[in-house]
């Protein structure tokens, strides 16, 4: 196998594996493994990748044997029936996704060590070993099983980034119900949005929670969401908050039920019985539930962060992810590959913006993953993490949630450290994982995601349908992934899932994204494909702007839309806040527009700069474009905007009222 990269290098090489990086990682391990007992040689990342998305039932089955998945029938090839929608895997298995997680409590090695590591605002920490782990999940199963909840129930909980959390997902998975999860931030309304959709049976609560600094009593919260669950039969309560408050006669503790001595069970469940449901977003319409299954999170998981990650049992993984956003699976995802985690449920820049780089210095957190917005907002603060905190242990940086800018990728090396493989990744809810990221045998590229992930058959395809490298097109997965939701929930004849993936190119995953194969095999993501902007027929990415606007320090967000006006005319105004202090000058507005025209294209210049008072965003921090572009379009308030889906719902106001202006002023 040789350890040479054999792609043309067309950008600057921010990071590159030496031979020992690739030789004593996982994916390395597995090529081996691949060549000794399937007889294929493999000689780097594209040979493997090649292969992977070639042999999708090959590949699989692989994985599956290479990491000893637990589990009965599962002989056979992976893929029975190749479609989509609507691909069969192995038909004849049975297996927990939980048994899979927890198997490493078993292991003499690993069973006393750390499992969880949780850190909270005052920097206390509490340690939960994976021995622990195995102990209270199986307590509290049998609590779940005592209390009538059956395979195919669901269980909800409203729960912060805790270690509960985790226990309660994988407490529900072990007796084959299934698990939904939503932040005790979002509002009641909100959340029953979500979860009237499923009717659970049981309710797992928080009394409260601690941000930035600041305690949140969510007691009235969580009896505004059970009365909305006329189907709930039973409430547990986490107590967080030293209270005695709240454990009723009809709630049961948290606490009291982790710590029965059970022996652990598991149910074993078909390869696609429903897993977790997570949500869309719910920007533009009720949010949907999508179901996935054990057997496809199961592969995902050990694929995924197993071996494009290069996590294992010597590996400490940390996300601030809220619990509403998929990021936070990612948690368990690593689990499953035997690597520890660290949850927490604090403010990411409590006491100061880069309070993230500290918790991993404390944890000693070997992997962080965080959206691309964090990162550039402690860029453009002025402050250097690697001089304030001791990062050695520090290899990895997974950027998700938005593209990265080239500025703040620069940045990252020159002020977090130099020689940490940063990686930006594209994924989502939808598959509860990535497309397009990061692998550890090859150099990274300026600005670009280092390829396609094992077992993601991605494209740039044309208008037409045909495969484009070099110019922008849509991303679409032409061959099914294990991950693929099973179904939507109450989507009764999938007509709404078809629609979401395969209705511009029938038979082939559309995922919504415009991206640019590089000749070198690399990709570029330029933002989402429906709120693409469109001059004069040149289709420019928002992302392109958004980046070209780190350079300018006076503006802390920004937000881009392009209207099509009567007689062929175009409007793209630019939407801006600004730091504190800072005026809208035209000097100021010279400079963003010349940086915009310097970094990107004349193309890219707005029509128009215009200070707001701040820009809409999900809980993930995703702003919010195309129901934006919907107001100034027309469209009601009331069927465009979900406020529920936002974080700071308070800013749609603003536009609302501006569009109103705008549409009845273009009417004349």
């Amino acid at each position: 196998m040789s350890v040479q990269n054999s792609t043309a290098e067309h950008r600057q090489v921010t990071w590159r594996p030496t031979a020992e990086q690739q030789r004593t990682s996982r994916l390395w391990d597995f090529m081996g493994w691949v060549a000794d007992n399937r007889n294929i040689r493999l000689t780097d990342y594209r040979t493997t990748w090649q292969w992977s998305v070639d042999d999708l039932s090959g590949f699989w089955d692989s994985v599956r044997e290479y990491f000893n998945v637990l589990g009965e029938g599962l002989e056979g090839p992976a893929l029975a029936e190749e479609r989509m929608p609507g691909a069969v895997w192995y038909p004849n298995a049975k297996l927990n996704f939980a048994e899979n997680v927890l198997r490493h409590a078993l292991n003499p090695e690993l069973a006393d060590s750390t499992a969880i590591l949780t850190i909270k605002e005052d920097d206390s920490v509490r340690e939960l070993t994976w021995r622990q782990l195995q102990s209270q999940v199986s307590s509290l199963a049998a609590h779940l099983k005592r209390l009538g909840i059956r395979s195919g129930d669901r269980v909800a909980a409203v729960l912060p980034n805790v270690p509960e959390a985790i226990i309660g997902l994988l407490a529900t998975a072990a007796i084959g119900a299934v698990w939904t999860i939503n932040s005790p931030d979002l509002s009641a309304a909100a959340t029953l949005e979500r979860l009237r959709q499923l009717e659970p049976k049981l309710l797992i609560g928080v009394d409260g929670y601690r941000f930035n600094g600041k305690d949140f009593d969510r007691l009235q919260h969580l009896a505004d969401v059970e009365a909305g669950l006329p189907g709930l039969e039973h409430t547990i309560l986490l107590r967080s908050t030293g209270q005695d408050a709240g454990v009723a006669a009809d709630r049961l503790d948290f606490t009291s039920l982790l710590t029965d001595p059970v022996e652990p069970n598991y149910a074993r469940e078909s390869f696609d019985h429903p897993l977790w449901i997570l949500f869309s977003s719910g920007t533009t319409g009720s949010p949907k539930g999508i179901v996935h299954g054990h057997g496809g999170m199961t592969l995902e998981a050990l694929k995924g962060t197993g071996l494009n990650q290069d996590m294992g049992p010597e590996e400490r993984y940390y996300v601030a992810a809220n619990t509403s956003w998929m990021v936070w699976n990612t948690l368990v995802n690593n689990l499953m590959s035997g690597a520890s985690v660290v949850t927490y449920a604090g403010s990411p820049m409590y006491g100061r913006k880069d309070r993230q780089f500290d918790i991993i210095a404390r944890t000693g957190t070997t992997m962080f993953a965080t959206g691309a917005a964090y990162l550039s907002l402690v860029e453009k603060s002025g402050l250097e993490p690697g001089r304030s905190w001791d990062l050695s242990k520090l290899r990895s940086i997974l950027s998700t949630g938005s593209p990265l800018p080239d500025s703040t990728w620069l940045w990252v090396h020159e002020h977090v450290k130099h020689d940490v493989h940063l990686g930006s990744d594209t994924g989502g809810t939808d598959i509860c994982s990535g497309f397009i990221g990061s692998n550890p045998l090859e150099p990274v590229h300026l600005g670009e995601l280092q390829g396609p992930l094992l077992g993601v058959a991605v494209q740039a395809w044309s208008e037409p349908g045909q495969r484009v490298i070099g110019e922008v097109g849509e991303m679409v997965i032409t061959r099914p992934m294990p991950s693929m939701p099973v179904f939507f929930w109450g989507d009764k004849n999938g007509a709404r899932y078809r629609s979401s993936y395969f209705e511009k190119f029938p038979g082939v995953w559309t995922q919504g994204d415009w991206i640019t194969e590089t000749p070198n095999g690399g990709f570029v993501v330029h933002g989402r494909s429906d709120a693409t902007l469109n001059r004069a027929g040149v289709r420019l990415g928002s992302a392109d702007i958004y980046a070209a606007l780190q350079h300018v320090h006076e503006v802390t967000e920004s937000m881009v839309i392009g209207l099509e006006q009567t007689g062929g005319g175009y409007y793209m105004p630019l939407f801006i806040t600004l730091e504190p202090g800072c005026q809208l000058s035209e000097e100021l507005k010279d400079k963003i527009n010349g940086t915009i025209r310097r970094l990107t294209s004349a193309r890219h210049v707005p029509d128009d700069v215009i200070v707001v008072p701040a820009i809409p965003v999900t809980h993930a921090l995703k702003k919010i474009e195309i129901p934006i572009k919907k107001l100034f379009t027309g469209h009601s308030p009331d069927t465009t905007i979900n406020r529920g889906s936002l974080a700071n719902p308070e800013a749609v106001d603003w536009f609302i009222d501006q569009a109103r202006l705008y549409t009845s002023s273009h009417r004349q």
